[in-house]
């Protein structure tokens, strides 16, 4: 009886110290992966450039250790595709006649299970080099300023990494191939994950869903885990919420359309999910280096991912749903912005701020983070397509009161776009 219960303990606690080991080892994976790809040397891994070439050679070069498969073209890791790169954030159609065309590269590896259908896993690994001059840059300030992109999206193409090792060696997940896909372009407009799903080097008829990672490096327990695209399969809502044992808060969007590469899938029919941790102050800033990234959190969502694959290894092919385009390209058209970072994460009423930028109408107005805008101008503020209808009645040089939630108060401003 004693020797039957030391033999119990001992088990218990070889299985801790086991569990222990394999998240040190990931958290060390994590952090070399990140480490490369949001380092200076790169210069912010803007599509087109050397530091975008070095991100995608060390990819390329990971994948080949781990043992993946080049699908590339011509028997490489790399997929090449043009763009006309704009010579300022407003360029006219004639002025982007006369732009030479630039060049992106995907990287992209096949894991071949010799199963009928194959399940895509991407994230982009470009950024905004040194930003003041690229058109989704918030950095205000004048001298270029590397944008190391830690979070977005060096997080995303880490855990792909990763989790293409690990899944390499899982012969218990073999009923499905795996295709895992770095983007570039994504920052400048979806490029290569569009180039891609026309210029697929597998048929997309074979792909059973699509996972995008972009931005899962700045989890917290308190906004929780965003997973949008849950209505492009009727089986999404149920598998998320049997693989989520620890109880973590999910923010779902059923819509298949979003700004990142999973639209890409979805317009081609495919079902898609796009896991996010959140917006944050350091969003599309020279801030958003590796010091503030959460590999612990990141380890929950490469398992999270892993849970949920191994749910569905026996249900084949999943159902597609087309979705109501909430977050589509149809969203109301608008020239001003109070200059504020939205909640994305938030799921009450309102339109929650979940951060300031210097300089810009919200913060001339009084705006703080944490501030809820239920009113703008006439329009009553619900939602992010409310909020984006109210901005759509405004143009430049226009004042506009506003009214926030503010610690449970109702405040009233007034703000000068």
């Amino acid at each position: 009886m004693i020797k039957t219960f030391l033999l119990s303990i001992c088990l218990v606690f070889s299985s801790v110290i086991f569990a222990q080991t394999e998240a040190e080892n990931q958290k060390t994976t994590l952090f070399n992966y990140v480490s490369f790809l949001a380092s200076n040397d790169l210069k912010g891994r803007e599509t087109g450039t050397p530091g975008e070439e070095a991100a995608a050679n060390f990819i390329a070069a990971k994948f080949k250790e781990i043992g993946l498969k080049p699908l590339g073209e011509e028997r490489t890791y790399f997929q090449t595709f043009s763009f006309k790169p704009k010579p300022h954030p407003h360029a006219s159609e004639k002025e982007m006649e006369n732009v030479e065309p630039e060049f992106g590269k995907n990287v992209i590896a096949f894991l071949d299970n010799g199963a009928e259908y194959t399940i895509v896993l991407g994230a982009h690994f470009d950024h905004l080099g040194e930003g003041n001059h690229q058109e989704g840059s918030l950095y205000a300030g004048d001298e270029p300023m590397i944008h190391n992109g830690a979070d977005d999206n060096a997080s995303g193409t880490a855990v792909i990494m990763m989790l293409a090792e690990e899944l390499k060696s899982r012969k218990d997940l073999t009923n499905n191939n795996y295709l895992f896909i770095a983007f570039s372009g994504e920052e400048k407009g979806l490029f290569g994950s569009s180039y891609f799903s026309k210029n697929s080097t597998i048929s997309l008829d074979q792909v059973n869903y699509m996972i995008n990672l972009d931005m899962v490096g700045r989890y917290r327990e308190e906004k929780g885990l965003a997973i949008n695209g849950t209505g492009t399969s009727p089986i999404w809502d149920d598998r998320i919420k049997k693989v989520n044992k620890q109880d973590i808060t999910i923010v779902s969007d059923p819509s298949g359309i979003g700004p990142s590469d999973h639209t890409s899938f979805y317009l081609k029919d495919i079902p898609v999910l796009h896991f996010f941790t959140g917006q944050h102050e350091d969003y599309h800033k020279p801030s958003d280096d590796i010091d503030k990234v959460n590999f612990e959190g990141m380890i929950m969502v490469s398992n999270f991912i892993k849970d949920l694959i191994a749910s569905l290894n026996w249900e084949g092919k999943l159902e597609f749903n087309e979705t109501k385009q909430e977050n589509s390209t149809k969203a109301p058209k608008f020239s001003v912005t109070l200059g504020v970072m939205p909640d994305y994460m938030y799921s009450g009423e309102g339109m929650k701020i979940d951060g300031i930028i210097d300089d810009r109408p919200g913060q001339k107005a009084g705006l703080k983070s944490g501030d809820i805008v239920t009113k703008l101008g006439d329009v009553e503020v619900m939602d992010m397509q409310s909020y984006m209808k109210a901005l759509g009645s405004f143009s430049k040089g226009d004042l506009a009161p506003i009214e926030v939630l503010r610690d449970g108060k109702k405040q009233k401003l007034e703000v000068q776009f």
